[in-house]
């Protein structure tokens, strides 16, 4: 009874977030107590085994959110510091289908470089830079979670997932990078194509306040605080490379790097109050913080309470991989991406050379197999079919207060397009490769 029970808690706490605008509950609150009670009823029911369990999946929340708090204080701080004039400054177009072909293509190889939360983050800060329509914003921002998912998708250190995949070894770096690329890229251009033809006129750009209040930061201060920031964005995954620690404590490292500069630097000038960190810090979105919390360890009760396990083994009874990949990316944008490829894992082990003798159907589950690089494709890309399916999406969320609905109206249809079309082509891909 307690199995049907979760489930429904779940689906109606999940309608709650997507309607926070009309029922006019923040999503967060509603993400809170989603997870208390999901808990509750677990271990009320008799199946929670022991503190331990609780804890291992609040650590691995912990590690995304104290990352994410750490790459919103660092973008927040370079943007305070008019850091990213570096870049807009650059970028003269106005016209909006220029600008998001512009902005979209940059999100999907910095992405690549990143990873699709800390980019999302870094070019929704540039965004507000360039467009002062809200509403024109939230149409870009939408193309920043396409191009951020499908960009992470591509690489090793791109998205969570590929991350894991390639730490247990059922992918490698050279052979995800030349399958997936073309999927990847297929994804973002599909809907961006689309979008772009309905993108007329021009932005209107916003006036920057410190011109306006006579407040102006030195250039040489903005230009050392946005190398400062980037640096350490970009040192993270170098970080993680050589400790082998996980990302979160190689942001903070940065974080603590920038924090120190910012005290000498402005320890004597009128604008400390408002350039040193700790003010900058309370203007960091907690709100979005705490949603990834609550929707993080409300999907981390289902998989400790075997609903992830039960899905992994019907969908197993499909016997396509290709099939059972496209259904794993389209519930990544409902379920987070992370359980759902861990059980993945779990219920096909790495297929080796002996085992793929003894029966040939096991090519596929072999490293670097077709099973494992169209997982790492859908998992990364299917979550951007709806706002929250994935880290981008819930920060960019948070930062531009996307409404849920709206997204949905406006880009889903696209995202699923663009999905389905990049999953077409690694199907084509992998049987063109196949049968040559």
């Amino acid at each position: 009874m307690y199995f049907t029970l979760m489930i429904v808690v779940f689906v109606l706490g999940y309608a709650c977030i997507a309607l926070e605008h009309p029922l006019k509950i923040n999503k967060s609150a509603t993400a809170l107590f989603l997870a208390v009670i999901l808990w509750a009823i677990y271990a009320l029911m008799g199946n929670f085994r022991n503190a331990g369990e609780l804890i291992e999946h609040l650590g691995s929340t912990s590690e995304i959110l104290f990352f994410l708090l750490g790459a919103m204080t660092i973008v927040e701080t370079v943007d305070r510091h008019n850091g990213f004039a570096i870049i807009t400054d650059r970028i003269t177009t106005t016209s909006k289908r220029r600008l998001l072909w512009v902005i979209s293509i940059i999100t999907f190889f910095m992405s690549s470089v990143l990873d699709n939360l800390t980019t999302a983050i870094v070019m929704c800060a540039l965004l507000r830079k360039l467009i002062d329509n809200q509403k024109d914003r939230w149409f870009f921002a939408g193309m920043v979670i396409l191009a951020a998912n499908a960009g992470g998708a591509w690489t090793p250190i791109g998205d969570v997932t590929t991350i894991m995949l390639w730490i247990k070894g059922n992918i490698t770096a050279v052979s995800i990078m030349k399958e997936t690329f073309l999927p990847s890229i297929i994804s973002l251009i599909v809907p961006l194509a689309v979008i772009s033809i309905t993108m007329k006129g021009n932005v209107e750009r916003p006036v920057q306040k410190d011109a306006l209040e006579g407040n102006a930061i030195p250039k040489l201060q903005s230009n050392i605080i946005f190398l400062l920031g980037v640096g350490s964005l970009l040192f993270t995954p170098v970080f993680k490379s050589i400790t082998h620690l996980p990302p979160y404590l190689g942001i903070l490292f940065g974080l603590s790097v920038l924090w120190i500069v910012t005290e000498i630097m402005h320890r004597n000038d009128n604008n400390y109050s408002r350039l040193n960190i700790s003010s900058i810090i309370q203007k960091v979105d907690t709100p979005s913080v705490l949603f990834f919390l609550g929707i993080l360890m409300a999907v981390a009760c289902l998989q400790s309470a075997g609903h992830l396990g039960m899905l992994a083994t019907e969908l197993n009874k499909l016997d396509n991989i290709y099939i059972i990949n496209i259904i794993i990316g389209i519930l990544s944008s409902v379920i987070d991406n992370v359980p759902l490829v861990a059980a993945a894992m779990g219920m096909y082990p790495v297929a080796d050379a002996a085992a793929v003798v003894a029966n040939p159907e096991l090519t596929h589950f072999m490293v670097d197999g077709a099973f494992w690089e169209m997982l790492a494709y859908c998992a990364g890309t299917g979550g951007s079919i709806l706002i929250i399916g994935s880290a981008a999406g819930v920060a960019v969320m948070g930062m531009e207060k996307i409404d849920f609905i709206w997204y949905l109206k406006k880009i889903s249809l696209w995202a699923l397009l663009g999905y389905l079309a990049g999953a077409g082509s690694f199907y084509l891909l992998s049987q063109f490769i196949l049968h040559t």
